[in-house]
């Protein structure tokens, strides 16, 4: 209920607020000043990150290689007999001295329980833990009882289809070191993205990510876990009480909690989780659906703590501020429609509604061409791109996005305005692309 009363009021105010300004401000000229504060915002997370390299170029931080915790490893698996050991396998060869392997079967329908028991079996540093079907559900809880049996001192978090390199541990591990910092986040990468224009566009989309998650990181801003990858201190993660059983996007909820405590999160580029990408629409859609709806409904959830914490630094409660409007922004453009669609019908003659129509138009076409550069650069920058694959990509990565993440967050608003609030967790089924390529084999 809370969640929906502070929604309608966001809403309300939007309403009021864009009404006030079309009727009674320069329209064209506030929209301007808007897409300034935009792009500085933009500029400034490019110019923290330049400084950061030119910083690090004059003065190299070395690693601090002393410290060596033991981490808990955690694999939740749901149904996940045909990468499991695959996963297994390829974690176990981390070049890293102390860890271990937590599997967790959580109330899994096929035999991904007779593979971990083998396992943990066959492994001296694989254990093993099983949920019983009346178990609560959702990735939270199930992380939560393996934290019970977890040795770490950190704990690092893999989805099922997760594979790194060698040194992965290695290089996420040092950025841990600092007291204040309670979480680490790898960058993520589609492992498969060569398969369709589906697989391309995801990992196009983390490639965005990556871009936003340096800036951010840069800036020492609010910083975002992302599930597959995270490191967290165990020390933090008591502190904030563990994960939240009442949330579908773990990572995210997390990350919220430890800013507002006072924790730092990092971003580390050089560590890298590859993971399998999302083959077919309908399941993309599902998976895309949680992934919003958990990010709004934590929003709602902590702001108002969020914006009081003692504990929270102001750039990174700035940053989350600002972070929010990405969100907003398809609810302002339904509001100019349906705002200027009733002034054209009822607009009296010598009134320049056409004018008006087209500055919006304009203004809607400088802010799909911000999108896009941002894309384009990023695919520039961190996916190592030619020029014109970077634009072609970006051209239809943004429609892709478009036609994504515009509708959906319409949806989640809808449905968090007018639904009860439930924990459809709409998972995500791995090792498709596997056994397509198994089968082309034995063919």
């Amino acid at each position: 209920m809370k969640e929906r009363i502070l929604l309608f009021t966001i809403l309300s105010a939007l309403w009021t607020f864009i009404y006030v300004f079309q009727y009674h401000v320069d329209t064209i000229r506030g929209l301007i000043i808007l897409l300034c504060f935009m792009t500085l915002y933009g500029v400034y997370n490019s110019l923290a990150i330049w400084h950061n390299k030119r910083k690090l170029r004059k003065n190299p931080i070395e690693p601090d290689t002393s410290y060596r915790p033991f981490v808990s490893v955690m694999i939740p698996a749901h149904n996940e007999e045909s990468v499991i050991e695959h996963t297994v396998n390829n974690i176990r060869n981390m070049a890293y001295p102390n860890f271990e392997i937590i599997l967790i079967d959580d109330r899994s329908e096929d035999n991904t329980l007779g593979v971990i028991k083998n396992l943990a079996e066959k492994y001296d540093n694989v254990k093993y833990l099983h949920r019983e079907k009346g178990a609560f559900p959702g990735k939270s809880a199930v992380l939560n009882d393996a934290l019970a049996i977890a040795k770490g001192d950190a704990i690092l978090v893999f989805d099922a289809d997760a594979t790194v390199e060698p040194d992965f541990l290695s290089k996420l591990i040092p950025n841990l070191a600092p007291e204040d910092v309670g979480a680490v986040q790898a960058r993520k990468v589609i492992r498969e993205a060569d398969t369709n224009i589906l697989t391309k566009c995801q990992n196009n989309e983390y490639t965005l990510d990556t871009y936003l998650q340096v800036g951010r990181d840069a800036i020492k801003g609010a910083v975002e876990l992302r599930g597959n990858g995270e490191l967290i201190k165990r020390k933090a993660l008591e502190d904030i009480g563990g994960w939240n059983n009442y949330t579908i996007t773990d990572d995210l909820d997390m990350a919220t909690r430890l800013h507002i405590k006072g924790w730092d999160v990092r971003y580390c580029l050089d560590a890298v989780v590859n993971e399998e990408g999302v083959k077919y629409i309908v399941p993309l859609f599902r998976q895309r659906r949680r992934w919003l709806e958990g990010t709004i409904r934590r929003y709602l959830e902590y702001f108002f703590q969020a914006v009081f914490s003692k504990k929270m630094s102001l750039r990174a409660k700035l940053d989350m501020i600002i972070y929010i409007t990405q969100f907003i922004m398809p609810l302002w453009f339904l509001f100019e429609l349906l705002i200027r669609g009733f002034k054209v019908l009822t607009h009296k003659p010598g009134i320049g509604i056409h004018n008006e129509l087209m500055s919006s138009v304009i203004i809607s076409f400088a802010v799909a061409f911000g999108f896009f550069f941002a894309i384009r650069y990023s695919l520039r920058r961190y996916g190592f791109m030619k020029r014109w694959d970077a634009f072609v990509q970006a051209s239809y990565t943004a429609i892709y996005m478009l036609i994504i993440w515009f509708p959906m967050v319409l949806y989640i608003c809808a449905k968090i305005l007018f639904r009860p609030k439930d924990m459809n967790w709409g998972k995500t089924t791995h090792g498709l692309i596997v056994e397509e390529e198994q089968s082309m084999v034995v063919q």
